[in-house]
């Protein structure tokens, strides 16, 4: 019977609490308590950021897609010939009118100097135009005084021929005295006739003449301002044998040397002024709706780092987003069509000063953000 009263004793007598209950509590604590404190960071940082983000992000638009660009200038040869001095290289700091190659000058010489002989020759030969004038108009006058002569002459033999023919009728005056006062006063009439023809004549010349000597003086002559034009081209032509530079900047894509021939039109160097560089920066459509020509806008480079920051304004923005300029521009007409943010390209001017103290390169990247509350 008593063993039959065993499990009935051992069920009966009570359990001691587990050790691993009462350790359970402080940690359920602990956990709380973290969850607490991370909720609390978790606010603050959201309170942080909501504050930034109403005092400054909101006034602010930022991107990273923003290129150093400067209106790089092409020099080309405007004349033809061999290159005999070539002093430049790449990478080269030059200043405006500084040579940066010679094409020989010989044959342009020669051009000069037969240009010189033309207008020395063509000057001589309207001032010869302008003796033979006045040779014409003293013939004129001579020719005019002619026909006095002429008509005083005919007046003369009228009279003669008149007063012999009265006479003949009384006998007073024989046939033959008649017949030559009538051959006088014929001859005497040709003579005007004569005169009047080479009057005329001489008017006619004075006139050809008049047209080659119209202007008034040798210089505005139109033969000698043809002469003094070829001329100046010919020396323009053997100035621009010496290429200069066209503005201040840095040598790049040099493609001359020494003895090579130049044709005109031939692009030679490229002069970039990275001393009037500008940066595009490429916003997001949506980041432009409060931005403005004139607002102030705050770069770095990735070239300095962040420790050294650019100043400069909006002057302008693209007449298209960089999708619509591309050489292949998208097709969106088609069925195959997925929406891509678009980004307009911003131009920002750069302060001349800070350039000069940090030089950037065309290419660069910068960091740019405009100040959209100002």
């Amino acid at each position: 019977m008593a063993l039959d009263q065993g499990p009935t004793a051992e069920a009966a007598t009570p359990r001691a609490p587990s050790a691993s209950a009462p350790a359970a509590n402080p940690q359920r604590g602990r956990r709380i308590r973290l969850l607490l404190s991370l909720a609390a960071v978790v606010a603050v940082a959201g309170l942080i950021y909501v504050a930034y983000w109403l005092l400054v992000g909101s006034r602010h638009v930022e991107t990273d897609n923003a290129y150093v660009q400067a209106s790089s200038v092409q020099v080309t040869a405007l004349v033809s010939g061999p290159l005999i001095q070539a002093p430049i290289y790449e990478t080269l700091p030059v200043k405006k009118g500084q040579v940066l190659a010679v094409i020989d000058p010989a044959d342009y010489r020669l051009a000069v100097d037969r240009a010189s002989a033309d207008l020395d020759q063509a000057e001589r030969r309207v001032r010869q135009y302008f003796a033979n004038d006045r040779a014409l108009a003293a013939q004129t006058d001579a020719r005019t005084s002619d026909i006095a002569a002429a008509d005083a002459q005919l007046r003369r033999a009228q009279v003669e021929y008149g007063r012999r023919k009265g006479l003949a009728g009384a006998g007073a005056v024989s046939g033959d005295e008649l017949t030559a006062a009538e051959t006088q006063l014929t001859t005497a009439r040709a003579a005007v006739a004569q005169a009047r023809a080479n009057a005329i004549a001489a008017g006619e010349q004075q006139k050809a003449a008049n047209v080659l000597v119209a202007g008034g003086d040798v210089a505005s002559n139109p033969e000698v301002a043809a002469a003094r034009t070829r001329l100046a081209q010919a020396e323009l032509d053997l100035s621009r044998t010496v290429i200069r530079a066209p503005t201040d900047g840095i040598v790049a894509r040099n493609a001359i040397e020494v003895g090579q021939r130049v044709q005109p039109g031939a692009v030679l160097m490229t002069v970039v002024p990275v001393q009037r560089a500008y940066v595009d920066a490429n916003f997001k459509e949506g980041q432009l709706r409060k931005v403005r020509i004139g607002q102030p806008v705050t770069l770095t480079s990735d070239l300095y780092g962040s420790g050294v920051k650019f100043h400069g304004r909006i002057v302008g923005f693209s007449g298209g987003t960089g999708s619509a300029f591309a050489v292949i521009p998208a097709q969106n007409a088609t069925g195959n069509w997925i929406k891509v943010v678009q980004r307009v390209p911003v131009r920002i001017a750069l302060d001349p000063k800070e350039l000069a103290e940090h030089p950037l390169r065309v290419g660069l990247s910068m960091t740019a953000e405009i100040d959209i509350g100002a």
